[in-house]
């Protein structure tokens, strides 16, 4: 009786994310705040709790994590990241810390810590990689002038990724002041060799990974992953940046193949994920957290459109493009939850959480609106400060 509870509760899970995901096409928005709504209404204090095996989701979310930045990962090559480097370091750095610093400060202020500012500043700093690309895609941006500014933003966050995950992971798993410092000093070396490993090697590892054959080529890859991914978990440098780090390995002449054989894993342990960390959540906790919460979403929702500005600018954007490149940049979403999962795991208060998924919520929703209404805005603002300007000459 116990197989027969497990695989009817685990079916309908999957049958009702399919049902959210469904929505959430017809609503225009990202399926994530759906599923964290959906975690919250069927996790510990919802309106309807389920008791699927708990052992499963978490293995289930954890694949979900390496599944989503492995494919991230597809999306780069080591070059395009150090070119991305050059190019727009100054406003990758800007980006960063404009948004990363009001998250720390409220963990300072929320008595979280200076661990827990360590994870607040992550989860405000990064936009949604996933929900960006998607907002370009169905407003019909992709090809705009201001859209290199965008991407180079969203590669230099998941670059600085790429070193803040590490060293969150080891300050959180660390207990003294040395044994951090030598934990973060070995996952920087990790990563370096990581780094070497992608621009000198690259095109062994995806020889090995390729197989000519769809089936071999997904196990490859897959297992390849995890472990990457276990082996970082391993020396503290976190399976999300094995994953990451391992896509950008992998050569463009796999991407394509990589992509198509293993979106539909990444999209249904993906979901799986998000759900999990809703379910995790008491949604009798968020209530504490909305005005920190509202406090965050109106900076991070400014900051954004600060630091898009800045980048459009930078490669010769007129105003109406500066503001849609800033409304772009406005959804958080995977690596907000990731790391906030990664803090409650290691035992910071559970109150980070739930702060963490009220603000995911808002800026999920909130960042595709702004995006659509970004355009007319633009133009209103440009038409504005022409009328502004002929009511000066006339005087």
């Amino acid at each position: 009786m116990h197989a027969a509870a497990l695989l009817i509760e685990l079916g309908a899970i999957i049958v009702g994310l399919g049902i959210v995901g469904r929505l959430a096409g017809r609503l225009g928005i990202s399926p994530v705040p759906l599923y964290l709504l959906a975690g919250l209404a069927f996790g510990t204090g919802g309106v309807l709790p389920l008791h699927a095996p708990e052992g499963f989701l978490e293995a289930a979310s954890q694949i979900g994590v390496v599944m989503l930045l492995l494919l991230l990962g597809l999306e780069y090559s080591a070059d395009d990241l150090l070119g991305n480097l050059k190019r727009q370091a100054p406003v990758g750095v800007l980006d960063l810390v404009l948004n990363g610093l009001p998250g720390a400060v409220a963990g300072l202020l929320l008595g979280y810590g200076p661990v827990g500012a360590l994870a607040m500043f992550g989860i405000t700093a990064v936009s949604s990689s996933g929900i960006v690309a998607k907002v370009l895609a169905d407003t019909g941006r992709l090809g705009n002038r201001e859209t290199p500014g965008v991407l180079g933003i969203l590669v230099l966050e998941d670059l600085g990724m790429a070193v803040y995950l590490p060293v969150l992971t080891a300050v959180l798993a660390a207990s003294g002041v040395w044994q951090a410092t030598g934990s973060v000093l070995i996952a920087l070396a990790c990563l370096a060799v990581a780094l070497f490993v992608a621009l000198r090697w690259g095109s062994h590892v995806s020889r090995f990974v390729s197989a000519g054959s769809a089936e071999v080529t997904l196990l490859r890859v897959l297992g390849l992953a995890l472990l990457v991914a276990g082996l970082a978990e391993a020396v503290h440098v976190s399976a999300a940046v094995g994953a990451f780090l391992l896509g950008i390995s992998l050569s463009s002449d796999l991407e394509e193949e990589a992509h198509r054989s293993l979106e539909p894993l990444r999209d249904l342990f993906a979901a799986v994920f998000f759900v999990s960390f809703g379910l995790t959540t008491d949604p009798t906790s968020l209530p504490p957290v909305l005005l920190p919460a509202l406090a965050l979403v109106v900076l991070g929702v400014a900051t954004k459109l600060v630091t898009g500005w800045v980048a459009a600018r930078r490669i010769g954007i007129a105003v109406p493009g500066r503001i849609r490149a800033g409304a772009a940049l406005i959804p958080r979403g995977e690596f907000s939850i990731v790391i906030a999962g990664l803090a409650t795991a290691g035992g910071l208060d559970p109150q980070l959480a739930a702060l963490a998924a009220a603000y995911v919520l808002a800026m999920a929703v909130l960042g595709p609106v702004l995006a659509r209404y970004a355009d007319p805005f633009g133009r209103w603002w440009v038409r504005r400060q022409r009328e502004r300007a002929a009511a000066v000459t006339v005087r």
